[in-house]
């Protein structure tokens, strides 16, 4: 296929996207979206930014050219700051993808859909956030207080109330986000096909399959191997559910036919409810508390990110080179 025809056939999908979608730059994480599509360039606007910025039909003709020429495909490494939203744009072609785990953007022999772009927009740092009404939150927000409080590293230190503290909560923590990870993948798997691996921000997942194997009836078994020759004495073994049925009857003790081995831990005896509220609310003071004072902190971070961003940026509008040639 020429540049041509997948230009257009990236203008077409580009023109789809919801007006409120968000995309991603592969790299930096920077959240962007397409406010207009044009016959020769793509304007992008950047969420934490003013003005536009056009991404050129030229730069992405050789951006094209590299993965498409390259082995195995173009890697993200050698992309300057700025013109990684042309990976993200270019990805949502159907015929191009980019494996955030590998770092390279590729041709695709099937096509794909972009992890890049969210159909949403992601909400702004300034937006107040809200609590979810999930048993793992307020668990985890209570076992990180109990971290920050006590090193985690130098257990042997701890006395033993913090221990058991830190216990009971590793304990529920981990039974909540089981359930919520079980909810998670019954919706997943509607979502995913085989062999295609899906990418987010903090890796990346992939539906499977599994085989489960249960023998059908007993006697059905016995029979079917017998008419193949095989002895019944060879397939039937001691069963243990019989065997106790067994000690029931006759005088023998458990130690008479199994071998027994015994183990110590700890268990969770009991949970104080009434306290994880009391101190989960204090939490949540806290953090409100806390918020007004972050204002500074976000403004220099800001600033800071700006200085970066002027010493690191090129002219979209140019061409933009890599690391090993000449242009890209």
């Amino acid at each position: 296929m020429t540049f041509s025809a997948s230009w257009h056939n990236l203008l077409e999908n580009a023109e789809e996207l919801p007006t409120d979608a968000t995309l991603l730059t592969p790299l930096s994480r920077k959240p962007f979206r397409i406010t207009d599509v044009q016959e020769h360039r793509i304007l992008i606007e950047y969420r934490e930014e003013d003005g536009t910025v056009p991404l050129q039909r030229e730069q992405f003709e050789t951006l094209y050219d590299h993965v498409t020429e390259g082995w195995g495909g173009f890697d993200l490494d050698n992309l300057p700051p700025d013109a990684e939203p042309y990976a993200t744009v270019l990805s949502l072609h159907p015929r191009f993808e980019i494996d955030d785990r590998e770092g390279m953007l590729s041709e695709s022999q099937s096509p794909t859909s972009s992890p890049l772009v969210d159909a949403h927009e992601v909400d702004s740092e300034e937006d107040e956030r809200e609590e979810p009404d999930i048993s793992v939150y307020s668990d985890a927000l209570l076992l990180i207080d109990e971290l920050e409080r006590n090193d985690p590293t130098d257990l042997e230190e701890m006395d033993t109330p913090s221990l058991v503290n830190l216990y009971t909560l590793l304990s529920d923590v981990q039974r909540n986000a089981n359930d919520l990870r079980q909810d998670v993948r019954s919706i997943l798997l509607d979502r995913l096909h085989h062999d295609q691996p899906v990418s987010g921000q903090y890796g990346s997942v992939q539906r499977t399959s599994r085989r489960n194997r249960s023998l059908k009836d007993d006697e059905e078994v016995l029979e079917i191997l017998a008419e193949a020759g095989i002895d019944r004495e060879r397939v039937t073994s001691v069963d243990a559910s019989k065997v106790d049925d067994a000690l029931e009857v006759v005088e023998l003790s458990e130690r008479d036919v199994y071998k027994i081995e015994e183990s110590e831990y700890v268990r969770k005896a009991e949970v104080d409810e009434e306290n994880k509220e009391t101190r989960l609310q204090g939490l949540k003071d806290q953090l409100a508390a806390t918020d007004e004072d972050t204002e500074e902190l976000q403004e220099e971070i800001e600033e800071l990110e700006q200085r970066i961003d002027d010493l690191t940026s090129f002219d979209s509008a140019s061409s933009f080179h890599t690391k090993s040639e000449g242009d890209l």
